[in-house]
């Protein structure tokens, strides 16, 4: 009679732990060691750096989304069929987020994605605006191909 309890009693054990152990979620963020909250893009994965350099957010029907580039951002708006001009970009001059349709893009940058764009609040010399980077990342124009890369590199 014991070992049928202790029988029992282990495999409920394993049931529960089995059970505790499969419960995963598809959610956008994922925790870290010491419990603080890390984002992660929608589009590529990628955990957000904490720094927020060369990073955009959207706000799209009450929940807000992360993209640790601002291709990532295009292409996952285009996806979604979702208006990018209502998003906000973390610019690399001023250090803070602003709207992306105010933004300059520079077109050369070391992005974590390998598009290149990175936003200015600023205007300097050779950027462009949101509606240039939308079709420059839509057509492949960007640093991510190694043709666009090379004629960017060598001006």
């Amino acid at each position: 009679m014991k070992d049928f309890k202790s029988l029992f009693f282990i495999l409920n054990f394993m049931l529960l732990f089995f059970i505790s152990g499969c419960n995963s979620s598809n959610s956008l963020s994922s925790e870290d060691s010491g419990g603080k909250h890390n984002e992660v893009c929608p589009k590529c994965k990628m955990e957000l750096p904490a720094s927020n350099i060369y990073t955009a957010k959207l706000q799209v029907q009450n929940r807000n989304y992360g993209f640790d580039d601002v291709g990532c951002l295009v292409l996952w708006s285009q996806e979604k069929n979702i208006n990018i001009y209502k998003a906000e970009v973390f610019t690399n001059d001023t250090q803070k987020y602003i709207d992306a349709s105010k933004a300059y893009f520079s077109f050369n940058e070391k992005t974590p994605m390998n598009y290149g764009f990175g936003a200015y609040e600023l205007k300097k010399e050779n950027t462009v605006k949101i509606d240039e980077v939308k079709l420059r990342i839509l057509r492949g124009e960007h640093m991510g191909n190694p043709k666009i890369r090379k004629q960017i590199l060598e001006h």
